[in-house]
This record gives structure tokens, C-alpha cells and sequence, in this order.
């Protein structure tokens, strides 16, 4: 990218700062062309997030994507001559590109060039707050931006004087690179005395049933931790907008348990910012229960059970016992249901919906709209048996205190 760098002690948060966006994607052989619009539809909601407006969106087959300048030529000028006539501000890529790429074409498309990547951990590190969420996002840019220093070098601000600094010979991008090198070990050592703290928290809730909150990204977790434990986690209509982990106790029935609130997952999340994340994660890893809540109005909401899934298999988090909350319900019947359909139907529909949903997760499953407070009452009773049941195995000495 073409703005500096500041390596200094200040977090690395290059601010977008624009206001008209053009989306770009590759349609690839093995791909469905639909599967790449819904990408693009996440993309333009990220793209909001942090800030942009959509105005057009750009695709291509290809076999695979150009070495140089990820679409092909024609395509590029395409959107050059676009940017140009409508002064756009940004073009976003869907996939990520490699220093060289997005050097490239900057110098083409004279225009800001973001890839998903980078747009998510912009979006990270706007939203971070505290200062584990901080070093996290911090670490995750840093090892995103390492291997592209060549390709994105310009210069880089550095707050360390020049003497001794530089070996012999050493050119200044080598020295760049030591400079971020050096930050990410720093940072590394930050993380590892947050983590050990965060453990030694952990390790003093023995003797309680810990649940965690789980599911892709602007799915209703934050408000369903609200409902439940009485708190103020924050709540918005965008993406990731709760990054730190927040920890309630909560009592459903005479039944005590600590429930945590974590980040949302998503599609092509960022191997770097998953790693970072990885000590939060562990409020995950450690429950006794999960509670994977699930956005049935969304069009694609069995790609993103996919996606949590497989993810929480990749956190070694995929044998955890797991309650299903269908949130939202009264947006799917808003948004599915045909406006000529009777009140019988419409109820038939529903029932199959939720008796298939039933047979697949053993009947752990709940439908509620959270926001309405419907369904929730249904919900404490399904997760009240469930924790108690998970006391009498993990804590039985503790029976009598229940029951």
C-alpha cells in the first residue's frame, strides 16, 4: 500500500478513510457463481462496516488468478476506467493479494487497493478496546504485513536512530524487516503474560460449569449474553463489534453457570488474526457447553454452520457438547414466507423446518427471536437441563446444591 507505516509503539491502524467502493472477484473453475455473489454480499456488509459505500462490483472467470495483477488485463483497465470516471476512492479484492499485486495495481488503477484480509483487520483494530484486543489485532497485521514488505515497500517511519542500527551493507528493507520481526516477538511476549494472567482467572472458576457463546459474525450472540446475563455487552447491527471476551455469571433456574460472549467467525478469517486470537479463543476451548447461535433469516445460514463448525474444529473445540439457538425467527417469517400463504401453511412450513433441524441435532435445538423475547423462556429450560446435567458429571459432589 502506498501510505507509511508506523512501526513505532502506537498500534499499526491504517485508517481507510473513504467513502465510494468498487468490490473485485475471481470466478474460479471449482466455484458456483452464486457462491461467489454471497461472497461478494459479505464482503460489501465488511465493506460497510468499516466505513464504505458500494457502488459496483467487478468479476471474472478465470483458471486461476494472474500472478500479477490478479484479474486479467482487460479487467484491470476496465476498472481503472471506472475508478476514474466515478472517483472512486477504494477497490477491494475478495481474496488476498500479495505485495506485489496490490503494488502493482496502485500504480494501474491509481486507487486504494484493500484485499479481505487487510479489510478485516482494519475493521479488528477499530473495534478493539482493550489491550489484549490491541497487542492481538497488532500481532495479526504485523504478520499479515511481514512477507509483503517488498512488494508494498515505500518506507517506513521507525522511531530508532540509524546508528548501529544497520549492519554493513544491509539494505533498508532488510532493516524494515527486522523491525517488524522484532515488533512481533515483542508482542508475542505482551500476549504470553496476558494469556498467563487470563489463565490463572481461569483456573479460579474451577468448581463452576463455564459455557461459551459461539457463531458467525452478527448472529444475535451479544444480545442473546444480555438476555440472560442481565449485562450491557455492546450490540450493533455490524460486523465484529464485540472482539474482547466478556464473562457473566449467570443463574438459569437455581442453576449458577459463568457464560462467556466470544468474537464471531466468518468466511476466509484471516489465518494470522485466528492465531492471534487464540488466547481468547481459549474461553472456547475450556467450556463445558457451547451455544452456537445460528441467523435462520439469512440466506446462506447453512454455510455459516459450516463455517463455525469447522472452525471450532481447528480450535480443537469440535468434541465440546453443543446447544443450537435458531435466532431471528421472526425475521425469517417476515423475509421467507410468501405474503399469500395461509395461517395453516405457514405454520406446516415451520414445523417441518423446525422438526428437521431437531432430527439433526438430536434435539438441541431452540428457535427464538431474541429481541422479541421470544423463545427464550423455552431456551433457559433446554440450557438449565443441560447444565445440570453437566454438573452431576463433572462436579457430583455438588448434587445436593442444585437440587
Amino acid at each position: 500500500m502506498s501510505e507509511k507505516w508506523n512501526l513505532g509503539e502506537k498500534n499499526f491502524q491504517p485508517k481507510l478513510g473513504i467513502e465510494k467502493a468498487v468490490l473485485v472477484a475471481v470466478i474460479l473453475p471449482d466455484q458456483p457463481e452464486e457462491l461467489v455473489h454471497e461472497h461478494l454480499d459479505e464482503l460489501e456488509f465488511l465493506a460497510e462496516t468499516a466505513g464504505a459505500k458500494t457502488v459496483k462490483r467487478f468479476t471474472q472467470r478465470l483458471d486461476h488468478p494472474d500472478r500479477r495483477t490478479f484479474v486479467r488485463k482487460g479487467k484491470m483497465e476496465e476498472i481503472r476506467d471506472y475508478v476514474e470516471d466515478k472517483e472512486i476512492n477504494l477497490v477491494i479484492f475478495d481474496d488476498d493479494l500479495t505485495g506485489k499485486q496490490t503494488s502493482f495495481l496502485e500504480e494501474e488503477i491509481k486507487c486504494k487497493i484493500v484485499d479481505r484480509s487487510s479489510l478485516i483487520l482494519d475493521i479488528f483494530a477499530s473495534n478493539a478496546q482493550t489491550a489484549q484486543a490491541k497487542a492481538q489485532v497488532e500481532l495479526a497485521q504485523m504478520q499479515y504485513l511481514l512477507p509483503r514488505l517488498r512488494g508494498l515497500w515505500t518506507h517506513l517511519e521507525r522511531q530508532r536512530g540509524g546508528i548501529g542500527m544497520r549492519g554493513p551493507g544491509e539494505k533498508e528493507i532488510e532493516t524494515d524487516r527486522r523491525i517488524v520481526r522484532d515488533r512481533i516477538a515483542l508482542l508475542k511476549k505482551k500476549l504470553a503474560k496476558i494469556d498467563l494472567q487470563a489463565s490463572t482467572q481461569r483456573k479460579s472458576r474451577q468448581g463452576m460449569i463455564r459455557a461459551a457463546l459461539v457463531g458467525y459474525t452478527n448472529v444475535g450472540k451479544s444480545t442473546l449474553m444480555n438476555r440472560l446475563g442481565k449485562s450491557e455487552v455492546l450490540v450493533e447491527n455490524k460486523l465484529f463489534a464485540t472482539l474482547d471476551t466478556t464473562v457473566r455469571k449467570v443463574v438459569v433456574g437455581n442453576m449458577p453457570f459463568l457464560l462467556s460472549d466470544t468474537v464471531g467467525f466468518i468466511r476466509k478469517l484471516p489465518h494470522h488474526l485466528v492465531e492471534s486470537f487464540k488466547s481468547t479463543l481459549d474461553e472456547v476451548r475450556e467450556s463445558d457447553l457451547l451455544i452456537h447461535v445460528i441467523d435462520i433469516s439469512h440466506p446462506q445460514y447453512r454455510d455459516h454452520i459450516q463455517v463455525v463448525e469447522q472452525t471450532l474444529k481447528e480450535l480443537g473445540a469440535g468434541s465440546i457438547p453443543c446447544l443450537y439457538v435458531f435466532n431471528k425467527m421472526d425475521r425469517y417469517r417476515s423475509e421467507v414466507f410468501d405474503g399469500f400463504l395461509t395461517d395453516e401453511e405457514r405454520e406446516q412450513l415451520e414445523s417441518e423446518l423446525r422438526k428437521q433441524w431437531q432430527e439433526k441435532t438430536q434435539n438441541k435445538a431452540t428457535f427464538m427471536a431474541v429481541t422479541e423475547e421470544e423463545g427464550i423462556e423455552e431456551f433457559k429450560e433446554s440450557l438449565s437441563q443441560h447444565i445440570g446435567e453437566l454438573y452431576i458429571e463433572r462436579y457430583p459432589h455438588k448434587k445436593n446444591f442444585w437440587y
